[in-house]
This record gives C-alpha cells, structure tokens and sequence, in this order.
C-alpha cells in the first residue's frame, strides 16, 4: 500500500513506520487516573469532598479503568473521602496509594477499594536521604505488606520510586521477588522526570523479560518527556498508564490525561474511540481547572482554544477543501469545533469565500478577493475581529445594489472605522 493510499485511509497516522514488537499495547492500555492523588499534590490543589466526588464522576462517565485516591493514611478527611468515592459503586476500579507500611496498608483496606498502590523508593538518593532503608529491608517489607493485601483479597501494584536514578540490578532483583508473590502490577516511576523515551524503552523491554505480571508506569514532566515517555513506555510493553487531568501534579506533574489521549488517538483512533467518551474531556478538564485556579492553556491538546485553530491562509484553503490536511485529530471526535481565522494580515480569500458562503451572501470570487486584499491592508493597523469581518461583508453586500461597492472599500482607512459601523 502507497503511503498516500495510507493517509487517505486514516490521516491520523503517520506513514513513516514507527517501533513496533510483540510487547506493543499501543492497542491495549490501561489508564490509572491521579488527578485525586498526585493531582492533590498540585501548588494551588484543594479539593473538598464533594468536588472529588464530582471529579470522580466525570472521570468514570469518561471512561478510566481506575481511580487513583490519596492514601487514607494523609489525614481524617483523606480516609472519609476515599470511603465516599468507593461508595458511589463506579465502574471504574477505586484505588488508593500508600506507603510500603503495614499500618498504612491495613488502614487503606478499611476503606473498602479495590486495590492498594504500594510503593517505597529505591534509589540511592532516597535510601539515604528519605526512609534510610537497605533493599533488603524493602524487599521484606515489600513481602509482608504484599502477602497482606492478597490475603484480603484486593488488587496490589508494587512500585519503586526513583526508578530511573536505581541500581538496575538492585531493581530487577526487587521486581522479580514482588513478581514471585503474585502482585498485580509492578510499577516505575521516573520521579524527577530525568528519564529520556530511550532510557524508559530500554528499562521497560528489560522488565518486561524479568515479570510476568502487568506494568504500570509513572511520569513526571520536569523536562517536557512525560506523554512521549509513557508512549515509549506502552510500545516496549508497559500495560497501564498514570494521568492527571491537565498534568497537574507535584512540580510540574504527569501526564495530561488529554495530552495522552491526543497521542494514543493519533497511534489507532478506533481503540481509542471504542474505550473512551472522548465528548467529556472539555468538560472534565473546566472542573478541575476552575477548582485549581487555572486556565485551560492556550495549546492545551485537544481542548486549547488554539488547538483548531486555522489561520495561514494557505492553511486555511487546504483545511476547508479537506481537514485532514492539517489536522490529525478529527475536532468532531471530541466534541470539539475547527475555527478558520479570517481578520489578519495572513488570510486568505478562500478564507473569506467560506465566511461569506456562512452568512449566505451572494458574493463572487472577485467580491471576496477585493475584500481579502482590504482586510489584509487593515490588518497591518491591527486584527478584525469576526464581528468586524462580518460587517463589512454585509456592508459590502448591500452597497453593491446601488453600485458603490467599490466606494465602500475605498472610504476605510483603519478598523476602527468599521469597529464604529452600526
């Protein structure tokens, strides 16, 4: 198959092969939804009681296989808000984070959730400087508290922390003790967000040959790599993915659970469209951000209010003759609009051609080319605003019933002119 043919097929792909194996679950994923745990951890992050239960509802109405909660242990109000989202019976799977500590672990079984995220951290840095424990000591622990969370019959992920600044050798002999109990899950976690896609490959295809079990990984986005990570991450055989709505997290946080969807959309749309209510993103990304204090960024993925955004005014010609020119997310999947700019320096006037067919106006190519060229001029001074484009098409429109048509673009010298019009 050409790879024009390709495109044409699905325009959401690129036609320039990517790594590909056997321990791909690019088609296969899980998302593990910490907006409710490393989302708290956010500067400006407060969540009250009821809008964790509203966030947690939105996310289930989305679609994410777990609910990642702060650990029960944190405080008072920590352990009754885990007990309150458990007992809205979602379908998503209810889990909470604790330490690798008995009476944590004892504590977050209490609640009722489905399963236990455990984790302790493994490097050097953190043995030192943090809980001050050999890795025999952890992979006791790790032993007793796992042993414990089976026997009670609930799902149990272990994880280390500072995966990527470990031993490599003291990691995998830690993975494949807590493998042997029968976790679940193990986890990684690049904590500081050091990790480059390469290492995160390397790391995962080795683990991958050292469990059985499943594997969760964990992002931090201090040097920009969290999505791409967690990417290479699910091609090299990572089975579930941890998110935040609008990345909010410690520092700079994890992956954005709709900058991630953009990326798995953009590897098979249909499996991404089949799992998830992709409508709903919007919405769930303005509750938390109206909860945090924060806007939507402008270049957001998927919700941004530039990320359908046309304006070059070839650009604008080729999206309106066929989008998927410019576009490799379908706006519509997302309950999303495109929006062509017209009132700037760079439009074009098939840009403007659209804008009059919109308003249904009987302008013909040589109307709409004169036009573009006064709008052009005038843009220089400063952008037209659409409400500014629209007058003076239809200023345009009527005065060429008496012929002075021409008159009209000759009189304007700046926008606010038009601005001014009635």
């Amino acid at each position: 198959m050409s790879s024009a043919t390709s495109l044409t097929k699905d325009p959401s792909r690129s036609s320039i092969g990517g790594a590909s194996s056997y321990l791909s679950n690019v088609a296969d994923f899980k998302i593990i939804e910490s907006t409710l745990r490393e989302g708290e951890q956010f500067a400006n992050a407060f969540f009250s009681t009821e809008k964790k239960i509203e966030i947690a509802k939105a996310l289930d109405e989305f679609g994410v296989e777990y609910l990642e909660l702060t650990s029960p242990a944190a405080s008072t109000q920590s352990y009754n808000d885990c007990r309150a989202i458990v007992d809205l019976n979602l379908n998503a799977k209810i889990l909470t984070h604790v330490r690798c500590h008995m009476d944590d672990a004892k504590l977050a079984v209490q609640t009722g959730v489905d399963g236990l995220d455990v984790v302790i951290g493994t490097s050097s840095f953190l043995r030192e400087f943090s809980h001050g424990k050999d890795m025999q000591y952890i992979i006791d622990t790790a032993t007793e508290v796992i042993q414990y969370i089976k026997g009670e019959g609930l799902e149990v992920r272990f994880s280390s922390e500072d995966s990527f600044r470990s031993d490599i050798v003291d990691l995998l002999n830690l993975y494949r003790a807590v493998d042997k109990l029968g976790v679940n899950r193990v986890g990684i976690a690049d904590t500081v967000g050091c990790a480059s896609p390469d290492q995160v490959s390397e790391l995962v295809r080795t683990l991958r040959g050292v469990v059985s079990c499943d594997i969760e990984c964990h992002f931090h986005n201090d040097t920009g790599c969290a999505i791409a990570n967690a990417y290479a991450a699910l091609q090299n055989g990572a089975t579930h993915v941890d998110t935040s709505v609008l990345g909010i997290g410690e520092r700079n946080g994890i992956p954005s659970l709709g900058g991630f969807i953009a990326r798995m959309y953009a590897a098979d749309k249909e499996y991404v469209k089949s799992k998830y209510n992709l409508s709903k993103l919007r919405d769930i990304e303005n509750i938390v951000a109206d909860a945090v204090g924060v806007s939507v960024p402008f270049n957001n993925p998927i919700t941004g209010y530039c990320a359908f955004t046309h304006k070059a005014g070839i650009h604008a010609k080729a999206i309106l003759n066929n989008p998927s020119t410019y576009e490799i997310l379908r706006p519509e999947d997302f309950g999303m609009t495109r929006y062509v700019a017209i009132g700037h320096r760079l439009t074009g006037w098939n840009a403007v051609k659209n804008r009059v067919e919109q308003l249904g106006l009987p302008l013909t190519d040589a109307d709409c080319k004169k036009i573009t060229n006064k709008i052009k001029n005038l843009a220089d001074i400063r952008p037209l605003s659409l409400d500014d484009v629209d007058k003076l098409l239809r200023r345009y429109d009527e005065a060429k019933t008496d012929d002075s048509h021409h008159a009209i673009l000759e009189a304007i010298d700046t926008p606010d002119q038009i601005t001014q019009w009635q």
